[in-house]
């Protein structure tokens, strides 16, 4: 049982109900998942991942693309609830990525923390980022990524955001020792307890999105 499948399991297993305006989820507060490149190996050999669409869509949250109609082109239909633009979401942070990446590979400090913050309280918003801040430092010329996500659907969007921080982690110009990822609130949505526990028994499965 590979990392990720660890924690799908804990989370069915010890996990507490709550009611959700999306729907009743079974969640767990502030879990640790510490991936090292073979966990990382293990979990994309061992689940389906959307990697190219993937690849284009944090690509188009680099350069800043906020029209949802850009991400249906190139096949990505997951944002079109949201309406015609992302308003204070992912690509109004993630533009100012490649400049704090650059900035990386140029300095490489083992004494500095490079950081960026993904999210503004108070502000319009139609989808607020679930992944709130990403952490970059080095240490005997090694990579240590860290990531706090506030929220997460364990089934869509935690494979996702693990996959989006490897290939960010593949910009800076140093080999990865781990990705930490930090989540306030890890969760399954009730519709996909029984596709949780499937793809647990080693099926392959596809989930529901749980939007508004």
């Amino acid at each position: 049982m590979n990392k990720y499948h660890e924690i799908l399991n804990k989370i069915l297993s010890k996990g507490k109900v709550q009611e959700n305006k999306k729907g009743n989820i079974t969640y767990l507060h502030n879990q640790h998942l510490k991936l090292k490149p073979a966990d990382l190996l293990e979990i994309f050999e061992g689940h389906s991942i959307a990697r190219n669409k993937l690849k284009t869509e944090l690509n188009l949250f680099q350069s800043g693309e906020r029209l949802t109609e850009k991400y249906r082109d190139a096949g990505i239909t997951w944002w079109d609830y949201c309406g015609p633009i992302l308003v204070n979401s992912y690509p109004t942070y993630f533009e100012q990525l490649p400049d704090l990446i650059r900035k990386i590979n140029k300095e490489k400090r083992n004494s500095k923390n490079y950081v960026l913050f993904l999210g503004r309280n108070d502000t319009e918003s139609n989808q607020q980022p679930c992944l709130s801040l990403i952490q970059f430092q080095i240490e005997k010329g090694k990579l240590l990524l860290s990531a706090y996500q506030r929220s997460s659907d364990a089934n869509l969007g935690l494979p996702a955001d693990v996959y989006h921080l490897y290939l960010i982690a593949k910009q800076v110009n140093l080999p990865l020792k781990s990705i930490d990822l930090f989540l306030g609130n890890v969760h399954v949505y009730e519709n996909n307890i029984d596709g949780t526990m499937k793809l647990l028994g080693g099926e392959s499965v596809k989930f529901n999105l749980n939007v508004n």
